[in-house]
Protein backbone atom coordinates (compact mmCIF):
# COMPACT_ATOMS: atom_id res chain seq x y z
CA UNK A 1 0.00 0.00 0.00
CA UNK A 2 1.39 3.39 -1.00
CA UNK A 3 0.88 5.84 1.85
CA UNK A 4 1.44 9.60 2.10
CA UNK A 5 1.36 11.82 5.18
CA UNK A 6 -0.47 15.13 5.45
CA UNK A 7 -0.29 17.42 8.46
CA UNK A 8 2.78 17.00 10.65
CA UNK A 9 1.90 19.06 13.71
CA UNK A 10 1.53 16.37 16.39
CA UNK A 11 4.10 13.87 17.60
CA UNK A 12 1.80 10.86 17.19
CA UNK A 13 2.06 11.08 13.41
CA UNK A 14 5.80 10.39 13.55
CA UNK A 15 5.15 7.16 15.46
CA UNK A 16 2.89 6.07 12.59
CA UNK A 17 5.48 7.24 10.08
CA UNK A 18 8.13 4.98 11.63
CA UNK A 19 5.69 2.08 11.74
CA UNK A 20 4.90 2.48 8.05
CA UNK A 21 8.57 2.91 7.15
CA UNK A 22 9.41 -0.41 8.80
CA UNK A 23 6.37 -2.31 7.55
CA UNK A 24 6.96 -4.64 4.58
CA UNK A 25 3.52 -3.98 3.04
CA UNK A 26 3.61 -0.17 3.05
CA UNK A 27 5.60 2.23 0.91
CA UNK A 28 5.85 5.89 1.96
CA UNK A 29 5.68 8.07 -1.13
CA UNK A 30 5.95 11.46 0.56
CA UNK A 31 4.38 14.04 2.82
CA UNK A 32 2.85 17.52 2.97
CA UNK A 33 2.88 20.16 5.70
CA UNK A 34 1.80 23.69 4.85
CA UNK A 35 3.46 25.58 7.71
CA UNK A 36 7.18 26.15 7.41
CA UNK A 37 8.02 25.64 11.10
CA UNK A 38 6.36 22.25 11.28
CA UNK A 39 7.68 21.25 7.88
CA UNK A 40 11.25 21.90 9.05
CA UNK A 41 10.65 19.94 12.24
CA UNK A 42 9.35 17.01 10.22
CA UNK A 43 12.28 17.13 7.81
CA UNK A 44 14.68 17.08 10.76
CA UNK A 45 13.08 13.73 11.70
CA UNK A 46 13.76 12.34 8.24
CA UNK A 47 10.34 13.00 6.69
CA UNK A 48 10.45 13.87 2.98
CA UNK A 49 7.97 16.71 2.38
CA UNK A 50 7.83 16.46 -1.40
CA UNK A 51 4.29 17.78 -1.99
CA UNK A 52 3.86 21.52 -2.41
CA UNK A 53 0.17 21.50 -1.54
CA UNK A 54 -2.53 19.21 -0.20
CA UNK A 55 -4.22 19.40 -3.61
CA UNK A 56 -1.05 18.03 -5.20
CA UNK A 57 -1.03 15.11 -2.76
CA UNK A 58 -4.72 14.37 -3.39
CA UNK A 59 -4.20 14.39 -7.15
CA UNK A 60 -1.33 11.89 -7.00
CA UNK A 61 -2.93 8.72 -8.35
CA UNK A 62 -0.29 6.42 -6.86
CA UNK A 63 -1.31 7.37 -3.29
CA UNK A 64 -3.73 4.82 -1.82
CA UNK A 65 -3.71 5.87 1.87
CA UNK A 66 -3.38 9.28 3.50
CA UNK A 67 -2.26 9.53 7.13
CA UNK A 68 -3.40 12.71 8.91
CA UNK A 69 -1.55 14.32 11.82
CA UNK A 70 -2.21 18.05 11.62
CA UNK A 71 -3.78 20.25 14.27
CA UNK A 72 -6.98 18.62 15.47
CA UNK A 73 -9.16 21.34 13.97
CA UNK A 74 -7.66 20.75 10.51
CA UNK A 75 -8.29 17.02 10.29
CA UNK A 76 -12.01 16.80 9.61
CA UNK A 77 -11.94 18.70 6.34
CA UNK A 78 -8.73 17.00 5.24
CA UNK A 79 -10.21 13.56 5.93
CA UNK A 80 -13.37 14.33 3.96
CA UNK A 81 -11.39 15.61 0.98
CA UNK A 82 -9.08 12.59 1.02
CA UNK A 83 -12.00 10.15 0.98
CA UNK A 84 -13.71 12.00 -1.86
CA UNK A 85 -10.41 11.90 -3.76
CA UNK A 86 -10.52 8.11 -3.55
CA UNK A 87 -7.99 7.60 -0.77
CA UNK A 88 -8.25 5.52 2.38
CA UNK A 89 -7.61 7.55 5.55
CA UNK A 90 -5.74 6.87 8.78
CA UNK A 91 -5.95 9.74 11.27
CA UNK A 92 -4.34 10.32 14.61
CA UNK A 93 -7.04 10.85 17.20
CA UNK A 94 -9.15 12.89 17.27
CA UNK A 95 -10.41 12.48 13.73
CA UNK A 96 -12.27 15.78 13.91
CA UNK A 97 -13.58 18.31 16.44
CA UNK A 98 -17.24 18.76 15.43
CA UNK A 99 -20.20 16.43 14.91
CA UNK A 100 -20.99 18.11 11.58
CA UNK A 101 -17.50 17.19 10.35
CA UNK A 102 -18.01 13.58 11.41
CA UNK A 103 -21.28 13.46 9.48
CA UNK A 104 -19.48 14.70 6.37
CA UNK A 105 -16.70 12.12 6.81
CA UNK A 106 -19.26 9.31 7.12
CA UNK A 107 -21.02 10.51 3.97
CA UNK A 108 -17.72 10.79 2.08
CA UNK A 109 -16.68 7.27 3.09
CA UNK A 110 -20.02 5.89 1.95
CA UNK A 111 -19.87 7.75 -1.36
CA UNK A 112 -16.28 6.77 -2.14
CA UNK A 113 -16.35 3.25 -0.73
CA UNK A 114 -13.05 3.98 1.03
CA UNK A 115 -12.09 3.20 4.62
CA UNK A 116 -11.31 5.63 7.43
CA UNK A 117 -9.58 4.66 10.65
CA UNK A 118 -8.43 6.42 13.81
CA UNK A 119 -5.32 5.63 15.84
CA UNK A 120 -7.22 4.21 18.80
CA UNK A 121 -4.14 2.24 19.68
CA UNK A 122 -5.25 1.07 23.13
CA UNK A 123 -7.09 -1.79 21.42
CA UNK A 124 -3.69 -3.17 20.46
CA UNK A 125 -2.19 -3.09 23.95
CA UNK A 126 -1.41 -6.61 25.29
CA UNK A 127 -3.08 -5.79 28.61
CA UNK A 128 -6.28 -4.62 26.94
CA UNK A 129 -6.48 -7.68 24.72
CA UNK A 130 -5.90 -9.95 27.74
CA UNK A 131 -8.58 -8.07 29.70
CA UNK A 132 -11.02 -8.58 26.82
CA UNK A 133 -10.35 -12.33 26.80
CA UNK A 134 -10.87 -12.53 30.57
CA UNK A 135 -14.21 -10.69 30.30
CA UNK A 136 -15.38 -12.82 27.39
CA UNK A 137 -14.58 -15.98 29.37
CA UNK A 138 -17.30 -14.95 31.83
CA UNK A 139 -14.89 -15.00 34.79
CA UNK A 140 -15.78 -11.45 35.89
CA UNK A 141 -19.52 -11.88 35.41
CA UNK A 142 -21.54 -8.84 34.38
CA UNK A 143 -19.64 -5.54 34.59
CA UNK A 144 -21.35 -3.10 36.91
CA UNK A 145 -18.76 -0.48 37.93
CA UNK A 146 -15.81 0.93 36.01
CA UNK A 147 -13.34 3.70 36.73
CA UNK A 148 -10.34 4.78 34.70
CA UNK A 149 -7.68 7.43 34.90
CA UNK A 150 -6.28 8.77 31.66
CA UNK A 151 -4.23 11.61 33.14
CA UNK A 152 -1.52 13.08 30.89
CA UNK A 153 1.41 15.46 31.32
CA UNK A 154 0.69 19.03 30.26
CA UNK A 155 4.22 19.62 28.89
CA UNK A 156 3.57 23.36 28.70
CA UNK A 157 6.22 25.08 26.60
CA UNK A 158 6.86 21.90 24.64
CA UNK A 159 3.43 21.39 23.13
CA UNK A 160 2.75 23.34 19.93
CA UNK A 161 0.99 26.71 20.20
CA UNK A 162 -2.12 25.48 18.35
CA UNK A 163 -2.79 23.09 21.23
CA UNK A 164 -4.11 25.97 23.32
CA UNK A 165 -6.37 27.38 20.59
CA UNK A 166 -9.97 26.24 21.14
CA UNK A 167 -10.83 25.88 17.46
CA UNK A 168 -7.68 23.85 16.82
CA UNK A 169 -7.65 21.64 19.94
CA UNK A 170 -11.34 20.83 20.21
CA UNK A 171 -11.45 19.99 23.90
CA UNK A 172 -9.99 17.73 26.58
CA UNK A 173 -12.54 14.93 26.35
CA UNK A 174 -12.23 14.73 22.57
CA UNK A 175 -8.45 14.65 22.89
CA UNK A 176 -7.96 12.09 25.69
CA UNK A 177 -11.21 10.47 26.89
CA UNK A 178 -11.82 8.88 23.49
CA UNK A 179 -9.14 6.26 24.24
CA UNK A 180 -10.87 5.12 27.42
CA UNK A 181 -14.36 5.22 25.94
CA UNK A 182 -13.25 3.19 22.94
CA UNK A 183 -11.32 0.70 25.09
CA UNK A 184 -14.35 0.01 27.31
CA UNK A 185 -16.49 -0.57 24.24
CA UNK A 186 -13.91 -2.94 22.75
CA UNK A 187 -12.87 -4.96 25.79
CA UNK A 188 -16.00 -4.99 27.97
CA UNK A 189 -18.88 -4.26 25.58
CA UNK A 190 -19.66 -1.03 27.44
CA UNK A 191 -21.18 1.57 25.11
CA UNK A 192 -21.94 4.98 26.59
CA UNK A 193 -25.66 5.74 26.66
CA UNK A 194 -25.97 8.69 29.04
CA UNK A 195 -23.82 11.50 30.39
CA UNK A 196 -24.76 12.03 34.04
CA UNK A 197 -22.05 14.59 34.73
CA UNK A 198 -19.16 16.13 32.84
CA UNK A 199 -16.94 18.87 34.20
CA UNK A 200 -14.13 20.85 32.55
CA UNK A 201 -11.95 23.44 34.25
CA UNK A 202 -8.54 25.11 34.25
CA UNK A 203 -5.95 24.33 36.94
CA UNK A 204 -2.45 23.58 35.68
CA UNK A 205 -2.11 25.79 32.59
CA UNK A 206 -2.15 29.08 34.46
CA UNK A 207 -0.79 30.96 31.43
CA UNK A 208 -3.73 29.69 29.33
CA UNK A 209 -6.79 30.45 31.44
CA UNK A 210 -9.17 29.63 28.59
CA UNK A 211 -7.73 26.13 28.20
CA UNK A 212 -9.57 23.47 30.22
CA UNK A 213 -6.81 21.10 31.31
CA UNK A 214 -8.88 19.18 33.87
CA UNK A 215 -11.91 17.00 33.19
CA UNK A 216 -14.02 14.37 34.93
CA UNK A 217 -16.92 12.24 33.74
CA UNK A 218 -19.80 10.23 35.18
CA UNK A 219 -21.43 8.05 32.51
CA UNK A 220 -23.98 5.26 32.21
CA UNK A 221 -23.44 2.43 29.72
CA UNK A 222 -26.24 0.84 27.71
CA UNK A 223 -25.99 -2.18 30.00
CA UNK A 224 -26.63 0.02 33.04
CA UNK A 225 -23.03 -0.10 34.28
CA UNK A 226 -21.61 3.06 35.80
CA UNK A 227 -18.41 4.67 34.48
CA UNK A 228 -16.25 7.23 36.31
CA UNK A 229 -13.25 8.84 34.61
CA UNK A 230 -10.60 11.52 35.05
CA UNK A 231 -8.59 12.60 31.99
CA UNK A 232 -6.85 15.71 33.31
CA UNK A 233 -3.43 17.03 32.31
CA UNK A 234 -2.30 16.37 35.86
CA UNK A 235 0.80 14.13 35.60
CA UNK A 236 3.77 16.00 37.12
CA UNK A 237 6.63 17.23 34.97
CA UNK A 238 9.55 14.82 35.07
CA UNK A 239 7.81 11.46 35.45
CA UNK A 240 5.35 12.16 32.62
CA UNK A 241 4.55 9.11 30.45
CA UNK A 242 6.67 6.84 32.66
CA UNK A 243 4.16 7.12 35.50
CA UNK A 244 3.45 3.53 36.63
CA UNK A 245 -0.31 4.04 36.73
CA UNK A 246 -0.60 5.82 33.39
CA UNK A 247 -3.96 4.74 31.93
CA UNK A 248 -5.23 2.81 34.94
CA UNK A 249 -8.47 0.79 34.87
CA UNK A 250 -10.59 -0.81 37.59
CA UNK A 251 -13.29 -3.18 36.32
CA UNK A 252 -15.81 -4.47 38.87
CA UNK A 253 -18.07 -7.38 37.88
CA UNK A 254 -20.61 -9.56 39.65
CA UNK A 255 -18.02 -12.35 39.95
CA UNK A 256 -14.74 -10.48 40.33
CA UNK A 257 -12.59 -7.36 39.94
CA UNK A 258 -9.74 -6.59 37.53
CA UNK A 259 -7.08 -3.91 37.94
CA UNK A 260 -4.52 -2.95 35.34
CA UNK A 261 -2.48 -0.02 34.06
CA UNK A 262 -0.54 0.16 30.81
CA UNK A 263 2.82 0.83 32.48
CA UNK A 264 2.47 -1.65 35.33
CA UNK A 265 4.39 -4.90 34.98
CA UNK A 266 1.53 -7.16 36.07
CA UNK A 267 -2.26 -6.98 36.01
CA UNK A 268 -4.24 -8.74 38.73
CA UNK A 269 -7.77 -9.92 39.28
CA UNK A 270 -9.75 -11.47 42.13
CA UNK A 271 -12.76 -13.73 41.69
CA UNK A 272 -15.45 -14.60 44.23
CA UNK A 273 -13.90 -16.74 46.98
CA UNK A 274 -10.29 -15.70 46.23
CA UNK A 275 -7.92 -14.52 48.94
CA UNK A 276 -4.93 -14.25 46.59
CA UNK A 277 -4.83 -12.51 43.21
CA UNK A 278 -4.60 -14.12 39.79
CA UNK A 279 -2.07 -12.69 37.31
CA UNK A 280 -3.57 -11.73 33.96
CA UNK A 281 -1.71 -13.62 31.24
CA UNK A 282 -0.72 -11.46 28.27
CA UNK A 283 0.03 -12.36 24.66
CA UNK A 284 1.94 -10.51 21.92
CA UNK A 285 -0.08 -7.62 20.52
CA UNK A 286 -1.19 -7.43 16.88
CA UNK A 287 0.06 -4.64 14.63
CA UNK A 288 -2.17 -1.63 13.98
CA UNK A 289 -1.15 -1.32 10.32
CA UNK A 290 -1.73 -5.03 9.73
CA UNK A 291 -5.24 -4.57 11.10
CA UNK A 292 -5.88 -1.59 8.83
CA UNK A 293 -4.84 -3.67 5.82
CA UNK A 294 -7.32 -6.37 6.80
CA UNK A 295 -10.08 -3.79 6.89
CA UNK A 296 -9.14 -2.32 3.50
CA UNK A 297 -9.06 -5.81 1.98
CA UNK A 298 -12.43 -6.74 3.47
CA UNK A 299 -10.99 -9.55 5.57
CA UNK A 300 -12.45 -10.88 8.82
CA UNK A 301 -11.07 -10.48 12.33
CA UNK A 302 -10.55 -6.71 12.17
CA UNK A 303 -9.84 -5.35 15.66
CA UNK A 304 -10.91 -1.78 14.86
CA UNK A 305 -13.70 -1.78 12.23
CA UNK A 306 -14.49 1.58 10.67
CA UNK A 307 -17.96 1.81 12.19
CA UNK A 308 -16.54 1.31 15.70
CA UNK A 309 -13.87 3.98 15.23
CA UNK A 310 -16.54 6.42 14.05
CA UNK A 311 -18.92 5.43 16.86
CA UNK A 312 -16.29 6.09 19.55
CA UNK A 313 -15.56 9.44 17.89
CA UNK A 314 -19.26 10.31 17.89
CA UNK A 315 -19.77 9.36 21.55
CA UNK A 316 -16.81 11.47 22.65
CA UNK A 317 -17.78 14.47 20.53
CA UNK A 318 -21.23 14.39 22.11
CA UNK A 319 -19.73 14.44 25.62
CA UNK A 320 -17.41 17.32 24.72
CA UNK A 321 -20.17 19.38 23.14
CA UNK A 322 -22.51 18.79 26.09
CA UNK A 323 -19.92 19.92 28.63
CA UNK A 324 -19.10 23.04 26.60
CA UNK A 325 -22.76 23.91 26.09
CA UNK A 326 -23.19 24.16 29.84
CA UNK A 327 -20.07 26.29 30.30
CA UNK A 328 -17.67 23.61 31.47
CA UNK A 329 -19.98 21.40 33.52
CA UNK A 330 -23.27 19.54 33.24
CA UNK A 331 -25.21 17.35 35.62
CA UNK A 332 -28.30 15.59 34.30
Amino acid sequence: MKIAFAGLKHGHIFVLYEMAKNHPEYEIVGAFEGEKTYRKQAESKGVRCNYQSYDALLSDTQVEVIALGGAYGERGEMAKRALLAGKHVIADKPLCTKKAELDEIRAAAKKSGKCVSVMLTMRYEPKMIAAKKLFESGALGEINNVSFGGQHPLQYGRRPDWYFEKEMHGGLFNDIAIHGIDALSYAFDLTVEKVNAARLWNCFAKEETGFCDSGQLMLTAESGAGILADVSYAIPDGVEFALPYYWQFYIWGTKGVLSFALNEKESTYYLVGDKEPHILEEEPAPNYLDDFLRMVRGESGVILPMQEALSSTEKTLAIQELAERFDGGVSV
